[in-house]
C-alpha cells in the first residue's frame, strides 16, 4: 500500500463488493479468489436482537456483551455494515435510545437501511461518514462500539480522537479489533485481501492499548482475548513453505481483543 488514501479505497472496494456478491458469506476477495474470515467471527444467532440478514459474519467478537449498554442510551456503531451490532444493541437501549449506524461504504448502508425497515426500528439511524472524520457533535454519545474495523483504519491515532470528541464526559466504548503480537511477514502485510480481512492493518497490541491511552481514555480494559489461527491455505496464498515454519515456530500472535475505555 502506498498510502492511506489506497489502503481506504481497497477496503471500501472489498466491503463493496461483499455487500453486493458475497451475502451473509463472511468472506472477501475478489471474483477470481475468496478467502474464508469466518475463522474470526462469533456466533449471533442466539442473541437477542439478532437477524440475519444484517450478520454479514465479518465481525471478531461480540462487542454488545461488554458494552453496558443502559436504556435511553444514545449508541454509535462505527464501521456499522449491514447493521449487525446496532440491532443487538437495539433491546439494550431500548425504545428511548438512539442508536446511529456508520459506515464509509454506501452499499453496506444501503442493506442496513433495508434490514432498519423489516424491523420498523425508528430510532435507528444509518449515516455515510468516515472514523477519522464522524459526522456527529461533540459530547453526543453515551456508548460507542465497533466490530473489527478500527485496525482497517490507517489513522488510528485519529480515529481514537474522535472518538473521545463525540463521547459524552463519563461515556465510554467497546470494540472488538484484531492486533497483534511479533512481526507479520511483510507479504501478509502488502495484501490487499488481508486488509479487507482485517489482519494486515493490525498494529501491536501494546500500541494499539497505548493509542487509546494518548487519546484521554481511563479505566482502559480488555475484557475477552481470542487467539485467531490462519489456515494454511490463506497462508500458501503470501508464503513459501519455509516461511510458514518460520511463521509459526516464531508463535506470532494474531488475536481478536474486545476492549473497553472511558472519557476523562
Amino acid at each position: 500500500m502506498e498510502n492511506d488514501k489506497q489502503i481506504k479505497e481497497v477496503v471500501k472496494n472489498k466491503y463493496a463488493e461483499i455487500a453486493i456478491v458475497n451475502n451473509n458469506s463472511g468472506c472477501c476477495g475478489t471474483n477470481s479468489k475468496v478467502i474464508d474470515y469466518s475463522i474470526m467471527q462469533d456466533d449471533y444467532s442466539e442473541i437477542d436482537g439478532y437477524l440475519k440478514e444484517a450478520d454479514m459474519g465479518l465481525g471478531c467478537g461480540v462487542p454488545t456483551e461488554f458494552a453496558g449498554i443502559k436504556r435511553g442510551d444514545t449508541v454509535v456503531d462505527l464501521g456499522c455494515g449491514a447493521g449487525n451490532d446496532i440491532f443487538v444493541a437495539h433491546p439494550y437501549a431500548g425504545e428511548d435510545g438512539k442508536l446511529i449506524g456508520i459506515d464509509f461504504t454506501q452499499e453496506m448502508l444501503d442493506k442496513a437501511n433495508k434490514n432498519k425497515a423489516m424491523l420498523n426500528a425508528d430510532n435507528v439511524e444509518f449515516k455515510l461518514g468516515e472514523i477519522e472524520n464522524l459526522p456527529l457533535d461533540e459530547n453526543f454519545v453515551d456508548v460507542i462500539l465497533s466490530n473489527c474495523v478500527l485496525n482497517l483504519v490507517p489513522d488510528k491515532e485519529k480515529a481514537f480522537a474522535e472518538i473521545n470528541r463525540v463521547l459524552k464526559k463519563g461515556g465510554h466504548f467497546c470494540v472488538s479489533d484484531i492486533v497483534i503480537k511479533g512481526e507479520l511477514p511483510e507479504k501478509l502485510k502488502q495484501s490487499a485481501e488481508m486488509y479487507a480481512g482485517c489482519v494486515a492493518g493490525a498494529i501491536q497490541q501494546d500500541d494499539y492499548l497505548n493509542i487509546i491511552k494518548q487519546a484521554g481514555f481511563d479505566s482502559i480494559e480488555i475484557k475477552r482475548t481470542k487467539v485467531i489461527e490462519l489456515p494454511d491455505e490463506i497462508l500458501t496464498d503470501y508464503l513459501t513453505a519455509d516461511e510458514i515454519v518460520t511463521f509459526k515456530e516464531n508463535n506470532i500472535g494474531i488475536f481478536s481483543i474486545t476492549v473497553v475505555g472511558y472519557k476523562n
